[in-house]
């Protein structure tokens, strides 16, 4: 009884904490979300502060963030949807394909290949963005449909490693079946091994698309911003001349970027949190 006891004890304890931890967490989201109603001048002198009779300034500060400058939000919605859309697309199927081949292929060549993919997660990016600028004008990538094919060579490193510890807990004899069955290796993939890659093929996929979303600096390097602006360098943008910024617009456009972030993690974290252990524990 006393284990008991002290079981529960321990177990309202941990849950306090991490409830205590959750509210740290998502308080800076909060303080975005009540600002991005407020007046500028009430952020300016109160950055803390909760929504009243005279800071509440309803949507104005949406339609102002939306609407303010000479580049139009909704195209930068657009450009952000498209290059995180096709990053994601072409993440998830050439690195599926990649895993599958050094998960299943028993040579020096996969074995040092995995180990360079491994290795490129550590490679901090300042130390190819200067090089990179130069190779992404001369090569033509530098339009929202083709850096995509910058962020596939940046996110293959996590989405291999996660694809290949779940591919090495699949069983072969369903592989060998297939090709008895007269079945080429591309029809064993996609027909056979593509559909069992789902719940990791999910958790890659909410991951590598949170990374595309957010990111300001490699479309900032790559991209011509006046004629192809993500929402992350509208953001940006937002700040007028001498450093002067509305900071309501600001708070409002910020929440507007990263609600549909939030919206799709809340629907897939428990993909995500599946996908990662099996990835992580597996082979």
């Amino acid at each position: 009884m006393k284990m008991k006891e002290k079981y529960t004890i321990g177990s309202k304890v941990v849950t306090c904490f991490f409830v205590a931890f959750c509210l740290i967490w998502l308080y800076p989201i909060i303080l975005v979300l009540l600002n991005s109603f407020r007046t500028n001048s009430a952020i300016n002198m109160n950055t803390f502060g909760l929504p009243n009779g005279e800071s509440f300034n309803g949507i104005k500060n949406y339609v102002t963030g939306a609407t303010v400058g000479n580049y139009p939000f909704l195209k930068a919605v657009v450009y952000s949807l498209v290059i995180t859309v096709l990053s994601t697309a072409l993440i998830l199927l050439f690195t599926s394909m990649t895993a599958w081949y050094i998960a299943r292929v028993d040579s020096t060549f996969a074995r040092i290949f995995y180990l360079l993919c491994v290795f490129s997660m550590i490679v901090p990016f300042q130390m190819v963005m200067y090089p990179l600028v130069g190779i992404a004008d001369s090569t033509k990538l530098n339009t929202p449909w083709t850096i995509p094919v910058i962020y596939l060579g940046f996110g293959a490193g996590l989405a291999i490693f996660m694809f290949v510890g779940f591919i090495k807990g699949l069983p072969l004899e369903i592989e060998e079946a297939a090709a008895i069955d007269g079945c080429g290796p591309v029809r064993t993939f996609f027909n056979v091994v593509f559909p069992m890659l789902k719940p990791t093929m999910i958790s890659v996929g909410i991951l590598e698309l949170m990374w595309v979303w957010n990111d300001y600096l490699l479309p900032y390097l790559v991209l011509d911003r006046n004629k192809y602006a993500t929402i992350p360098i509208y953001i940006q943008m937002l700040q007028g001349d001498r450093g002067t910024v509305d900071l309501g617009a600001t708070m409002a456009i910020i929440m507007l970027a990263i609600l549909p972030i939030i919206i799709v993690y809340l629907f897939c974290q428990k993909y995500i949190i599946k996908g990662v252990a099996a990835g992580a524990v597996k082979g």
